[in-house]
């Protein structure tokens, strides 16, 4: 027994032996492969030391400790980790680790890069971060290709990219950022409740941020000031940095794909303050389907063309390559939908309120304005931009931007080519200095089918609400007549066939209300596509060839008559009656002149004469060319003899109610 007893003695110890043995065994291998990735940092002439390195076998855990790394090129300068414990670590593969969890604590990134003339530096400094089910590299792969931000970032993606993690929750992250001479200084940021889901090879389902708040001083020498806000409730879903990748390796210069990079960035309130008096806010902002095309979208083409010196103005052919490359960038960028809600912002001179800005579909809105003017308030529905390019902006600001140099007519018409219209609606604004208010219930621009930057095709609709102006003596006898506002109804267009070389102004109707409701037809012919130019000398030798084809015009007497007769009875001092039958005696006689050149003048005559005799009709003519009419030759003939203009047509008129 006691023999027995000795030997079961014996077999603890040796089994304890091993099981230390075996223990040191596997941490000795732990610490060599630790320091191996350290020494892989010191070869390429940085910095890296460690403190103790512990490693418990039956948990799989493994704690380093004091680790300080600076790898010797920008932009990082420097990284430190107060601990790291990795616990259920294993080995995937030859060049992967996993851990169940990992909790650092402790840890500081300095970065110092170049932005611009001025030297950047910041921090960011973590007290604490657990991540879930991670797998990753054992080592970091390759360099960045240089010390530019932009390669730094590219490779801090491309090691992300091979990694997975069920969660990282980092409870608060504080970043400090001094951009040195600038006009930008001192940047402080502290997040508070990052939480990361899934992430798998560059790619993130969820990304959630509980609260953000803010300073940034600025360094004007005339207004020095300084902002601080606070942001709460970010959320971005479908995170993919291998799209980010994409854009900055100059691999896939070529490729013209689209790679959404998120699928939708959204936040709740946020608040911004300055020193100088201003306070803005806004509600919500979410943004769907920002996507990159990597062919397009290439930053690092862009920071090469800014200049080193930021004290010397660039010239101006290198603002207008420097706007291109911007317009390059911003072409090689894709956004679905866009839309800032509930914004405000107070200053000295009052509190201006917004209900969104909107983008969606080349479309660009602002909605429910309401803010303090000069006069009064100024409110508004709706004011849009249709079909709207920020790169063609850019692209047509670069062009007209000559120091010294007025545009040109034709690059001012570049402009037709960065929209397709403009609307406007829901507008209550004051009238001069008075106490009355102007009211707009549309006005909308719409042009296209542009030839070189002319537009061939344009409608124009407004509906709006003015009061008569007692201060433009053309507008007295509407006052005189009772006449205090003005309600005016335009719908207008015009477009041009190719097929047929005809110009047709249609629809063209005006309703004043209260007045008339005036509607015009007006076709021309042989319009060459060779008029939609800039040249004067081409233009008019192709004005000549235009003819005048068919003109129907009407005019609804909503007033207008009674307020001529009035008007006229006033200056003759005449009755009403009296002064009517004289307008209608003058207009007869004027039509037997007519009439004597033209026998189909004399029915229009007579209708005219109708018109004005009773109150309320509509008059209606049609002037049909009796052959070829030259529109430069009519216009002419109409400035000198209009009774000889009007015998080349055959007339046609009526009047009913």
């Amino acid at each position: 027994m006691k023999r027995i007893l000795i030997g079961l003695i014996v077999a603890a110890v040796l089994v304890a032996g091993g099981w230390f043995g075996f223990n040191l065994y596997v941490q000795h291998r732990v610490t060599a492969e630790i320091e191996a990735a350290f020494e892989q940092i010191r070869s390429g002439g940085g910095k890296a030391s460690h403190g103790r390195i512990g490693f418990d076998l039956p948990s799989r855990t493994l704690t380093i400790e004091d680790i300080n790394v600076e790898p010797g090129r920008s932009p990082i300068a420097g990284f430190k980790a107060a601990r790291i414990k990795a616990a259920g670590v294993g080995q995937t593969d030859d060049a992967h680790v996993s851990a169940g969890t990992i909790e650092i604590a402790g840890v500081e990134l300095a970065i110092s890069g170049e932005a611009g003339a001025a030297g950047l530096k910041g921090s960011y400094k973590i007290p604490q971060a657990t991540l879930t089910n991670y797998s990753g590299p054992t080592r970091v792969q390759g360099a960045p290709a240089s010390e530019s931000v932009l390669d730094a970032y590219r490779f801090t993606l491309e090691q992300f990219a091979d990694v997975t993690a069920a969660s990282v929750t980092v409870p608060s992250l504080s970043v400090a950022m001094n951009t040195g001479t600038g006009v930008t200084g001192d940047v402080d940021i502290t997040y508070s409740g990052l939480a990361i889901r899934n992430i798998n090879r560059g790619k993130i389902d969820t990304a959630k941020l509980d609260h953000a708040v803010f300073a940034i001083t600025t360094r004007q020498p005339s207004r020095p000031d300084k902002l601080t806000g606070e942001l709460s409730d970010m959320v971005i879903d479908g995170f993919d940095a291998n799209a980010v990748i994409a854009a900055l390796d100059p691999a896939k210069a070529n490729d013209e794909t689209y790679r959404r990079v998120y699928r939708q960035v959204t936040t709740g309130s946020y608040a911004l303050t300055s020193t100088q008096g201003v306070r803005a806010q806004v509600g919500r902002i979410i943004v769907e389907d920002i996507g990159y095309q990597p062919s397009k979208f290439r930053p690092g083409e862009l920071l090469a063309l800014l200049p080193k010196d930021s004290s010397a103005p660039p010239t101006p052919a290198q603002s207008r390559e420097l706007m291109e490359k911007i317009a390059g960038v911003y072409e090689g960028l894709r956004v679905g939908k866009a839309e800032i809600s509930n914004l405000s912002a107070t200053t000295p001179q009052g509190t201006a309120k917004l209900d969104a800005i909107k983008y969606a579909e080349g479309e660009f809105a602002v909605e429910g304005l309401d803010a303090p003017a000069p006069a009064g308030q100024f409110k508004m529905d709706r004011f849009a931009l249709k079909s709207f390019s920020l790169p063609s902006l850019l692209r047509w600001t670069a062009s007209i931007a000559t120091p010294g140099r007025a545009p040109s007519p034709d690059q001012m018409l570049g402009l037709f080519g960065v929209l397709a219209g403009a609307e406007l609606k829901g507008v209550v604004a004051p009238f001069k200095n008075t106490r009355k208010l102007v009211t707009v219930d549309t006005v909308s621009l719409d042009w296209g089918q542009l030839i070189g930057s002319i537009p061939s095709k344009a409608h124009v609709v407004a509906k709006f609400v003015t009061p008569t102006d007692a201060s433009d003596p053309k507008q007295l006898p509407l006052l005189a007549a009772g006449i205090d506002k003005l309600a005016i109804d335009l719908d207008l267009g015009a477009a041009w066939t190719q097929q047929s070389n005809s110009l047709v102004l249609a629809p063209a109707t005006l309703d004043i209300g209260g007045i008339a409701r005036a509607q015009a037809r007006l076709a021309l012919a042989n319009v060459s596509r060779d008029m939609f130019s800039l040249d004067p000398a081409q233009v008019t030798g192709q004005a000549m060839q235009i003819e005048t084809g068919t003109i129907e015009l009407s005019l609804h007497d909503s007033g207008v008559v009674d307020l001529v007769v009035a008007q006229f009875a006033r200056m003759q001092n005449v009755s009403r009656d009296a002064a009517r039958s004289a307008i209608v005696e003058m207009i007869r006689a004027q039509g037997e002149k007519v009439a004597a050149s033209n026998i189909d003048a004399k029915p229009a005559v007579d209708a005219i004469a109708s018109f004005v005799e009773t109150s309320g009709q509509t008059l209606t003519i049609k002037l049909t060319p009796l052959g070829k009419v030259p529109v430069l030759q009519l216009m002419d003939v109409l400035n000198n003899e209009p009774i000889v203009a009007l015998a080349q047509f055959r007339m046609e008129a009526s009047t009913g109610l």
